[in-house]
């Protein structure tokens, strides 16, 4: 218990799904949680939530994608507690699953403002903080679709492979300075992300065809596990890593 005792944790995309897992999970091991996200209405269920159960927590009502809000953010942590040890990047959106033929500018520039963009905008504000203190935590939530071809369309599966570059050259470039900075690549979870989706039916063919292969759907519940365990001194030699947690799924 109490893994996080007075550590100042930011979490991005708190207001539903992984995001809301892992706040409450974080306020119930003694986080002081910074709680961000672009819905209002969840963002204060959540916050209330951990409120109601003797945690602590604000919320701030956030786009990542731009650079102002990303400096609010972070901005209103400090005011609120003072510093900031735990960084997670867990805001992300999904594509349709469009092929490059198919995509956009304007959908490739949506994904990745919010998906590589904002970890980078959120990095590059509080790495400093943190090479103050001598030490903190960063978790970006990316995606077996970072490694993978065939989990997304063309937007989605880019930004997710350049988180897990982010990742690791952030853990490298900052080991000796007491930074860690750890990716989680879930397989397919039990969230909303994919609500309000409109699939391209080319792409979403390619993609289906290895569905059959997951063994099974993850909860939020095991990722945010997942997450506590980065963001502790439990693991306190993983760095520069990108562990996945997929049931299973990419070992076929």
């Amino acid at each position: 218990m109490n893994q996080l005792q007075n550590k100042v944790a930011l979490i991005t995309g708190a207001g539903s799904g992984m995001g809301r897992a892992m706040s409450i999970l974080f306020a119930s091991q003694g986080a002081n949680v910074v709680a961000s996200d672009v819905n209002r209405e969840t963002l204060d269920a959540v916050v209330g939530e951990i409120k109601a159960k003797g945690g602590v927590a604000i919320s701030v009502v956030a786009n990542v994608a731009k650079e102002d809000d990303v400096k609010r953010i972070v901005n209103e942590a400090i005011t609120a507690y003072g510093s900031l040890d735990i960084l997670v990047n867990n805001a992300g959106i999904l594509d349709d699953f469009i092929p490059v033929a198919e995509a956009s500018t304007e959908l490739w520039n949506r994904i990745m403002g919010v998906n590589i963009n904002g970890p980078f905008f959120l990095c590059r504000e509080t790495v400093p903080l943190m090479l103050k203190k001598g030490k903190g935590t960063i978790i970006n939530i990316a995606s077996i679709g970072g490694f993978c071809g065939a989990r997304a369309g063309v937007s989605y599966t880019t930004s997710k492979h350049a988180l897990i570059g982010l990742t690791k050259n952030i853990g490298f470039m900052y080991a000796k300075n007491g930074i860690r900075c750890n990716a989680i690549a879930p397989g397919s979870v039990n969230t909303n992300i994919g609500k309000g989706m409109r699939p391209n039916i080319f792409g979403y063919e390619k993609v289906s065809s290895g569905l059959n292969t997951s063994p099974r759907n993850g909860e939020p519940s095991e990722i945010a596990e997942l997450a506590l365990f980065l963001a502790s001194e439990k693991s306190s030699f993983i760095n520069g890593a990108v562990l996945t947690a997929d049931g299973g799924w990419t070992a076929y």
